[in-house]
């Protein structure tokens, strides 16, 4: 997003609830780092940080600092300065903000500041989200004048279920206006996310086939090589579907398949994204039993170390039925989509660290090639969109081999962001930050598509509710055997990264 075409973000306070907790530091300040080396802020751009933790400015600098010194961030000589820039900008303000007394300073702070500019962001437990935006409200700090204004922006998850996320857009909504929210999902920050449209929609060889005439079926994985490590209470309470299913494999989803917009404005966009999430079909408590597996993991080797069961880890109960992995097969009830399947799967302590989004068409009618004993039919051409890590696209298809005998071989035509461009050390959070200070809501959830993603999943939680155990699965393996159950009953399988054709480069 950096470069000479674009201009930067307007003067503003940029306000962190949650200052010196772990998100802070881990990510937004290096995100600032990242904005301010690339031009994309300015010198006008300033912190308010807001904790609970006594102390000035001084304890906070020393906490951001110690983590830059051990994370590897500052070895580049341009980032150091850029720190440096910004850390004379940065401000403290300790107290308890479910009080009005933090928000008294708030208001002083922002009225002595050289803009009226101001973007508030809840880097706290979603506990909070609705009493931080009441006293922003209570104390008119959300209020906009002529040539100013006030923007809110909260981290997932947006609620636990259906009627917890209507509840809290409700009460969001009641303080602020639906234009002042914007709501992050840091998948959608990923540039291979955002290019997914581009690849649909600038290309008239891939748009025309985007349908069920061509394509057979689409899968979406989320496979993360952690575990569950020190998250066991927050985990426990929330499992694989909750976390990962309504919101990122759901923005995905949706940028896959929603209609073309009739622009590329904000709100087109969130259209034609809220109307695919609301085509999801709705199942029955016996649809759901069929169309979902869960699965947990168990103890045993991962990346060198010896993993403890999940049932094992801190703060999970011994009896715990929270699930670490979850499968679903989904169907989207639209012209364009009906009877293509849609198979979605993620998980903790998998084999490897991977989110693709793999479009398989359908076979070719008929193939007069010769056929193999170890291929009989032609493999079919797939689309691998790779969101992480290694940004890029694959597109496999038959070409023939060399030779005096017609024989066909798979090969992969690939690119790669890195091998292209100089996408540099980015958090992700960067085109987030960007279109939150400058005010586009394109990257950002609508309360529509939100509760349209809470009411396809509702059904797989009252099931699982009512008991019954997640199936075992060992780390390092890429989830249960019930998951692939789940996709061979129609005759297909889960795509394997390490089974792709490759075409040699150079």
């Amino acid at each position: 997003m950096s470069g000479p075409n674009v201009a930067p973000a307007p003067p503003l306070t940029f306000v962190i609830f949650g200052a010196t907790g772990d998100l802070t530091r881990r990510l937004l300040i290096p995100t600032l780092i990242n904005m301010t080396r690339s031009g994309l802020v300015g010198d006008d751009l300033h912190i308010l940080g807001i904790g609970i933790e006594t102390g000035g400015v001084e304890m906070l600098l020393e906490r951001f600092e110690s983590f830059l010194a051990t994370s590897g961030d500052m070895q580049d000589s341009a980032r150091q300065e850029a720190w440096q820039r910004l850390r004379k900008r940065i401000a403290y303000i300790s107290g308890d903000f479910t009080q009005n007394a933090v928000y008294e300073e708030i208001a002083k702070y922002l009225s002595q500041a050289p803009n009226a500019n101001a973007a508030f962001y809840f880097a706290v437990p979603p506990r909070f989200f609705g009493d931080i935006a009441e006293k922003l409200s209570a104390n008119g700090l959300v209020n906009e004048t002529i040539g100013a204004f006030r923007r809110i922006a909260i981290e997932k998850p947006f609620g636990h279920d259906l009627a917890s996320a209507r509840e809290l857009n409700a009460r969001l909504l009641s303080h602020a206006n639906e234009s002042q929210i914007y709501r992050i999902d840091h998948f959608l920050g990923k540039e291979t996310v955002q290019n997914i449209m581009t690849t649909r929609f600038a290309n008239m060889m891939i748009e025309a086939l985007w349908n069920n005439n061509y394509i057979d079926h689409v899968q979406i994985t989320a496979a993360e090589l952690v575990d569950v490590g020190m998250r066991g209470k927050f985990y426990d309470a929330t499992g694989a579907l909750r976390d990962m299913v309504p919101n990122h494999l759901f923005q995905l989803l949706a940028m896959v398949a929603m209609e073309p917009p009739n622009s590329f404005d904000a709100e087109s966009i969130r259209n034609e994204k809220g109307k695919l999430l609301k085509a999801l079909r709705i199942y029955s408590r016996e649809e759901a039993a069929k169309n979902a597996v869960r699965g947990a993991y168990t103890a045993g080797p991962l990346d060198g170390n010896n993993l403890p069961a999940y049932t094992e880890t801190a703060d999970v109960s011994p009896d715990s039925n929270t699930e670490t992995f979850v499968g679903l097969k989904l169907l989207v009830d639209t012209w364009r989509w009906a009877g293509v399947p849609f198979y979605l799967r993620t998980g903790k302590a998998m084999k490897a660290r991977d989110t693709e989004v793999v479009i398989t068409f359908r076979q070719v009618p008929f193939a007069q090639f010769p056929r193999h004993e170890s291929r009989p039919e032609l493999p079919p051409n797939r689309l691998i969109i790779q969101v992480q890590p290694d940004e890029g696209l694959d597109m496999e298809i038959s070409i023939k081999s060399p030779g005096l005998v017609l024989k066909t071989a798979p090969v992969s035509l690939d690119f790669r962001y890195a091998d292209r461009f100089d996408i540099g050390k980015q958090t992700g959070y960067e085109s987030l930050f960007y279109e939150l200070f400058v005010g586009d809501q394109t990257l950002f959830q609508r309360a529509d598509g939100i509760e349209a993603g809470w009411a396809a999943v509702q059904p797989f939680l009252d099931l699982w509710a009512e008991g019954g155990k997640p199936d075992p699965y060992a780390p390092g393996s890429m989830g249960p055997a019930c998951a692939d159950e789940l996709i061979e009953r129609d005759g297909r399988t889960w795509h394997r990264p390490e089974d792709a054709p490759a075409v040699k480069k150079g």
